[in-house]
């Protein structure tokens, strides 16, 4: 499915900019970081990797950057994860999000939010309470003090042209901190952090991980990694986990074909005899897709689990033929 794109329009009438594909499975959202738009080099990859693969997925760009609407001086921390939580109510279905720095603590306050919505977080290099952990005592004193007397500083170095820090940024940042506490999300999480990050130290993600209360968190580390995690390698490593996470959230308890959202149990046949043709000549049989898969699995790994000498004579033979009606 080819992107398409488009506007959310906010009750503040502003207006948030996306881009879409249509795809089976969960949607993946990709939720970017501080003063990063869409177009950026991890969104694009998986944009590209959604295409050609049939995911479901959308990424968009902060109020008050890239192509969305607003005034910076207005962006919090709340407002952008009033922002997320708007763009995954307009999603049906299980989602699966993907939050880089800022962009991981938005995504983790969003599924605290909708823990209903969530089959998984991947976050990257993840920035919880970032405001005021790790950008405010890196300000000059003189800085500081500008902020909390005037009300802002303009920031004039930036890469991308100035803009302002206000005190209402820092102030309103400090009611959505997480790392004071147990951090109730359930669903599982993978985390991909650089050990050479200098914004965000692997300490200070390592922390995001020990306060998540699910039992399904996985820490990996990348030795040589930086913050922006953008090398090619390492967005094979970021594919390659949102991928394993959209699989996973396929399997749910019906049959395949409706766990992948199709229509009927012919629509997923005919997409398995045009891109696994070897496979749909193997299943001669017309065995149910799910047990045929595990099947396949077993015998690769030399694990014979039936007891039977073959399907035809299996007692169990009606749980793995036959219709397979929604």
């Amino acid at each position: 499915m080819t992107e398409t794109s488009g506007f959310l329009e906010r009750p503040d009438c502003a207006r948030l900019a996306w881009r879409q594909i249509e795809g089976d499975g969960p949607t993946v959202i990709w939720v970017g970081g501080w003063r990063s738009d869409m177009g950026g080099t991890k969104a694009a990859a998986l944009a590209e990797t959604a295409e050609a693969n049939g995911w479901a997925y959308l990424r968009y760009d902060h109020f008050a950057y890239g192509e969305s609407s607003g005034d910076w001086r207005q962006a919090t921390i709340g407002r952008w994860r009033e922002d997320l939580i708007a763009v995954m109510d307009q999603i049906e279905g299980p989602i699966v999000l993907v939050g880089s720095s800022m962009g991981g603590w938005v995504a983790c306050l969003a599924s605290l939010a909708r823990p209903d919505r969530l089959a998984a977080l991947v976050l990257i290099a993840p920035a919880a309470d970032f405001a005021h952990r790790l950008m405010w005592p890196s300000l000059a004193p003189e800085v500081q003090k500008e902020i909390l007397t005037t009300g802002l500083h303009t920031v004039t170095d930036d890469f991308d042209g100035p803009y302002d820090l206000t005190r209402t940024f820092f102030d309103e940042a400090r009611q959505w901190s997480l790392l004071d506490a147990r951090i109730d999300i359930a669903c599982p999480v993978r985390i991909l952090q650089g050990a050479e990050d200098e914004p965000v130290p692997w300490q200070h993600a390592l922390e995001l991980a020990e306060k998540i209360a699910g039992p399904d968190v996985v820490f990996s580390l990348i030795k040589d990694g930086d913050h922006r995690l953008s090398r090619p390698q390492d967005l094979t490593r970021l594919i390659a986990t949102v991928a394993e996470r959209v699989a996973i959230a396929c399997l749910g308890d019906n049959h395949l074909w409706q766990d992948l959202r199709f229509a009927s149990r012919a629509e997923l046949s005919a997409l398995m005899g045009r891109w696994f043709p070897a496979l749909v000549a193997k299943n001669h049989a017309d065995m149910k897709w799910k047990k045929f898969l595990y099947k396949q699995l077993c015998e690769r790994e030399e694990l014979f689990i039936c007891k039977a000498p073959s399907c035809a004579v299996c007692v169990d033979r009606p749980i793995c033929f036959g219709p397979e009606e929604g």
